[in-house]
């Protein structure tokens, strides 16, 4: 488990290494860039569960089809404040990053951009959208479908997807503020990484095949609603509103990950960028989160903790760790990177719990 052969990598390394793989699975290397920058970037913070572990699932995705890999993207205006971006199951990378530009324009123009994207595949973790919205001193919320891999409060059965929400708002001088944050006590990609590594999960996590709380992340078979009930309704309402709303597939109509990798997504997805300009003082609001954030800083902090943080300034210290001594990568995906093959091993699975063969 700790003793887990990993590589040192600097961002750069890693954005090189993935461009180049995806690339030779067949996608344009001006999409393939934009991929690879998404999860140096999940890795350089430390999310390792959307980072590199995730290449050789959209190589072999790509390899057979499932991603457009010379989309017809479409953005229709749809009112002064509102847009909807057809992806034409381009990787979702692509589609988001045009999705959140779009946002931007129009909350700069009009005081708020709401667009919804449809018809893409897996957009990775939302901090990495949010948070052009936040250097661009606005405020960015986004959420998005996933798979059906979650057993409703009181269900037995997968229902809906993690369904990821997120926020993001400049704090002036300091990190953003930034959460991304499943419905789920925890995502799926977290249960992947601990595959990767061999390492148990918390019994809080998921559950086993007859509804079971589990530690052996091979034996999962259903993911568990945050907070009970109150996570089951933030699932539904991301759901509705990046997916039913937009005439997309919802709740366990969503396409798997591991099955029909030869065909696209139709995943669904929403960024709400919100310009502060428009509701008061611009100035005074950085000022006050700004306040915030000190205050938070100077509360007397629980045993254990040396302080109080805010969303997102732990992933500033472990990139500023990563920089300075390099960021691991698991040996056997290092290993993948630097190989000839496209994939090694298929994520063509039907069963999205299953191990990989």
């Amino acid at each position: 488990m700790s003793n887990l052969e990993v590589v040192l990598l600097a961002k750069e390394q890693i954005i090189e290494l993935v461009s180049q793989k995806l690339k030779l699975a067949g996608l344009p290397m001006d999409q393939a860039l934009q991929v690879a920058d998404h999860l140096a970037y999940a890795d350089s913070l430390g999310v390792h569960s959307h980072g590199t572990v995730r290449v050789e699932y959209y190589a072999e995705r790509i390899s057979k089809g499932g991603s457009t890999i010379h989309p017809d993207i479409v953005t229709e205006e749809t009112g002064p404040c509102s847009a909807v971006v057809d992806g034409d199951n381009a990787v979702g990378f692509v589609v988001a990053n045009i999705g959140m530009k779009k946002a931007i324009e129009l909350a700069k123009k009009n005081g708020i951009g709401i667009v919804g994207m449809k018809r893409m595949g897996h957009c990775g973790t939302l901090s990495y959208y949010l948070r052009q919205a936040a250097k661009e001193e606005l405020v960015g919320i986004s959420m998005c479908q996933s798979d059906p891999m979650v057993v409703p409060y009181g269900g037995a059965q997968p229902f809906f997807g993690t369904h990821p929400i997120g926020f993001a708002c400049s704090t002036g001088d300091g990190p953003p503020i930034v959460f991304d944050m499943a419905t789920t006590v925890q995502a799926w990609g977290k249960v992947l990484d601990s595959r990767a590594r061999n390492k148990p999960i918390p019994d809080t996590w998921a559950v086993d095949g007859d509804g079971n709380p589990t530690t052996d992340p091979f034996a999962v078979r259903g993911l568990v609603p945050i907070a009970g009930a109150k996570g089951y309704g933030l699932m539904m309402m991301v759901d509705i509103l990046s997916g039913t709303m937009l005439g997309v597939p919802f709740g366990h109509h969503i396409t798997s990950m591991y099955k029909g990798l030869d065909q696209g997504r139709e995943l669904g997805q929403l960024h709400i960028v919100i310009n502060p300009a428009y509701f008061g003082d611009p100035k005074l609001f950085t000022e006050r989160i700004a306040q915030m954030v000190g205050e938070l800083h100077e509360l007397k902090p629980a045993p254990g903790y040396e302080k109080v943080i805010y969303p997102g300034e732990r992933s500033g210290q472990v990139e500023a760790n990563y920089k300075k001594n390099g960021i691991p990568v698991v040996k056997e995906i290092y290993d993948y990177l630097t190989s000839d093959a496209i994939y090694l091993k298929s994520y063509e699975l039907g069963d999205p719990f299953a191990v990989r063969r």
